[in-house]
């Protein structure tokens, strides 16, 4: 077909100036003939352009606070690269003490008034939002990160076809970050920066514990037990009058015997006063937490980082939702083993540090070897709450509910449950 078209038409196309525009061959005026020829040469046949397709993020912090919300964002670069056409209307600091007048639903609903097809809500504090958000705006898809009302199997179930909640596998992650704790600690002592007490941080918390008991009972000739502290800020960054002061927090670790500081917050503060006081003659080290680029705050003591990888899962959904299949979903973006830090096929990665010891480095690949392949299973029995209390008999494998919904720290932690 395509020899027949060129044949037919070819006088038409010697007939045009040398300095003709191509694009203008396909002017209605010109007809279509002529577009149709220039088509058969070009291999193609005409097309539209391509149509914006407008995604909004609603953050909860900064767009550049160095963890939780630049990770998002990167995920939004991600899909920008993968998937022409689409574009991404942004607002950040969307929280209580940023914005006290401004609901993170008021947000969406300016960005669907202005063209937004999908729209992403960046934290456990814009569930209500979410909500509301896909009940009133039902045409539009509502993906919200960390939540758990798309999962038929979770205790928050509901029905709302135009919702998705996306969380990468990231407690596997945390766990490795505990391990590296364990590997670089000296004095024993391993402190956590936590960010408010839910769900979510009561597992992270419990990850990052049992990799660090793991690894330091597996890997480390000392008859010491570790000792593992969380200290609760109050929310996912400093809020002064609300919350602890990180800074302080964190220092208090340091000038306490605690050699490693691990962060669970979206801020970096454990890097930052890690700095500093390796800089005053300590030998302290960190892990930071949710952003690939989190050791380059202070590379000479960073352990390494446990981060997400956001941009797969997020292609996924919008690609879903301009396609006009998008559907209700609990995703739970997987973690590649045999690759965990690739950008395509991994959600939940892990960067070693340049203070891990390359001795430590063979140690930790184990682990997470053994992590990948099953041999090693950390939430399993026995294992007691932080009062006592069974939560898993011997030889029992906790469940994802099991995991998810884990209501108190484990037996052995330092800190605050609830």
């Amino acid at each position: 077909m395509m020899d027949v078209v060129f044949r037919l038409w070819i006088p038409v196309l010697l007939e045009l100036p040398v300095n003709w525009n191509l694009t203008r061959a396909f002017s209605p005026s010109r007809g279509w003939a002529i577009g149709l020829a220039v088509a058969a040469l070009l291999g193609s046949t005409p097309t539209t352009a391509q149509e914006t397709f407008k995604v909004g993020m609603v953050l909860v912090g900064p767009m550049q606070d160095g963890g939780w919300s630049q990770a998002h964002v990167e995920g939004s670069e991600y899909v920008k690269a993968k998937l022409p056409g689409v574009e991404f209307d942004y607002l950040d600091k969307v929280n209580p003490a940023d914005r006290p007048n401004v609901r993170a639903s008021q947000v969406a609903d300016d960005m669907i008034a202005r063209g937004a097809k999908v729209i992403i809500f960046t934290s456990d504090d814009h569930k209500d939002d979410a909500i509301e958000t896909a009940r009133k705006h039902p045409e539009i898809a509502v993906i919200h990160a960390s939540g758990d009302m798309a999962w038929k199997e979770g205790k928050n179930y509901i029905d709302l076809p135009n919702l998705a909640n996306i969380m990468p596998q990231m407690e596997a992650m945390r766990m490795v970050a505990g391990c590296a704790a364990a590997l670089g600690s000296e004095t024993v002592k391993i402190g956590l920066l936590g960010p408010l007490i839910n769900d979510e941080t009561r597992r992270y918390a419990a990850a990052a514990y049992l990799g660090a008991k793991y690894c330091w009972e597996t890997y480390r000739d000392r008859p010491e037990e570790l000792q593992f502290r969380v200290t609760w800020i109050g929310f996912w960054f400093n809020i002064p009058g609300v919350t602890l002061d990180p800074s302080k927090v964190a220092d208090d670790f340091y000038n306490g015997g605690f050699d490693v500081v691990m962060s669970g917050l979206d801020t970096p503060e454990a890097a930052v006063q890690g700095k500093r006081a390796a800089e005053a003659g300590k030998r302290v080290r960190y892990t930071h937490y949710g952003l690939a680029s989190g050791c380059n705050f202070a590379p000479e003591i960073c352990l390494g980082v446990s981060y997400y990888n956001w941009g797969p899962g997020y292609k996924q959904l919008i690609e879903a939702a301009r396609a006009g299949t998008f559907e209700s979903q609990f995703l739970r973006p997987p973690i590649d083993w045999s690759d965990i830090n690739n950008p395509d096929t991994s959600s939940a990665e892990f960067i070693m540090g340049e203070a891990l010891e390359p001795e430590d480095r063979a140690k930790l690949e184990e682990f997470i070897a053994g992590l990948g392949n099953g041999s090693i299973q950390l939430f399993k029995g026995p294992l007691n709450f932080q009062d006592g209390t069974p939560f898993l008999a011997e030889g029992e494998v906790a469940s994802e509910v099991e995991i998810w919904y884990l209501g108190q720290l484990l037996q052995g932690m330092e800190g605050a449950s609830n």
